[in-house]
């Protein structure tokens, strides 16, 4: 019995050391408050807003079919309206990452109406994987800067803060 307490011990430790050493890598930040996210995708650029002053901006990569605004699952195209930061996931294939409340009502709505499916998974992450095409607007949909870039943006970005995306 003190064999198997000792053994659950140990596995609870190890899987625990595990999921702090990824949380503990987290970069912190005390500046003022990002208030809103802009992204504009003609461009290429995401601005870290607080109120009407850019805290930070970033070089971005969308989606492989850039223009307009996403219709459909498989489009490849980076939707375009309001938003909001809905997750984070720090343990994301792409380094990190912030979802995007995509798709909304009227987003669902259009698609129901084309007899389409809109979609959804859009992300804020890092930078593209050795597997993925290289170069710009190589992702499926989603925003992507440099895995140090996101690194900065998931300290710096809560959820609940509106992501407004323009042309």
């Amino acid at each position: 019995m003190r064999i198997i307490m000792l053994v659950m011990a140990v596995v609870s430790l190890v899987g625990l050391s595990g999921c702090y050493s990824k949380q503990s890598g987290l970069k912190a930040y005390n500046g003022p408050e990002v208030t809103r996210v802009i992204i504009l995708k003609g461009d290429r650029r995401m601005h870290l807003m607080h109120g009407k002053k850019a805290l930070k901006s970033y070089d971005i990569d969308l989606g492989f079919a850039p223009e307009g605004h996403k219709q459909f699952e498989g489009d490849g195209r980076t939707p375009e309206g309001r938003y909001f930061v809905d997750r984070r996931n720090p343990n994301s294939a792409f380094h990190l990452s912030l979802g995007i409340s995509y798709p909304n009502a009227q987003d669902r709505a259009r698609a129901a109406a084309a007899g389409t499916n809109p979609g959804g998974d859009i992300f804020i992450h890092g930078g593209p994987r050795r597997m993925d095409p290289q170069g710009g607007d190589w992702t499926a949909g989603c925003v992507s800067v440099s895995d140090n870039e996101i690194e900065n943006v998931f300290a710096m970005v809560r959820t609940g803060t509106p992501v407004d995306i323009y042309r």
